[in-house]
């Protein structure tokens, strides 16, 4: 939903960070390469040791390489089935990293295991979300905007808890909620697509 809403909006502001971006000589790829190693330093660097509000504005500082790369390709005219391969690869990298800041952030803390599990639950989820969406595309069947938690939906919302959890030393079961709904989002989501692909194999054979 988000992704939906948002993409073009925040292209047209990166639209002259990408123009100086190419004249500066970096190429999209290098960009996207960038960006996952900024998002894994703040995600694992800094969540591990509850220094949620640092890492969450280094994580988004990073994060927004996501749509400066491809703005970068447009503008080249270097956009390449290799750039989008190499993107969608990098981003389950950098998502992977900050869930899994979390988990190892509360796997430790006493009376955290709830919150990790769900950390847990919204990694294994995310990965098999977009997984059904790889797969279900393979077969034919459009899923990309299938479902209820998409995957900028997911990474806007844990961002934001975190980051506020952060900035106001909110305690910890706000995120325990987050992450919690988060991942039940994130089951709906996969089994909603799955359905789609069912719908869609069902109405062929029919």
């Amino acid at each position: 939903m988000l992704n939906r809403f948002a993409r073009a909006f925040i292209t047209r502001l990166l639209t002259p960070v990408a123009r100086v971006a190419l004249r500066l000589g970096l190429s999209p790829d290098m960009v996207t390469v960038i960006g996952t190693i900024g998002v894994c330093v703040g995600a694992l660097g800094f969540y591990p040791r509850h220094e949620f509000l640092v890492g969450t504005l280094v994580i988004v500082a990073f994060v927004f390489s996501d749509t400066l790369d491809g703005t970068m390709a447009r503008i080249s005219g270097r956009t390449s089935t290799w750039g989008a391969f190499l993107d969608s690869t990098l981003d389950r990298i950098g998502d992977g990293a900050v869930f899994g800041g979390l988990l190892l952030c509360f796997a430790s803390r006493p009376g955290g295991q709830l919150t990790a599990w769900f950390a847990l639950a919204c990694l294994v989820f995310g990965f098999v979300t977009s997984y059904a969406r790889a797969r279900a595309e393979s077969l034919g069947v459009e899923a990309a905007n299938v479902g209820i938690a998409e995957r900028a939906d997911r990474l806007v919302v844990a961002l934001l808890a975190t980051g506020l959890t952060g900035l106001f030393s909110w305690p910890d079961m706000v995120l325990t909620v987050t992450l919690g709904l988060l991942s039940v989002a994130s089951a709906i989501t996969v089994l909603q697509r799955m359905m789609a692909v069912r719908r869609h194999i069902l109405a062929g054979s029919s």
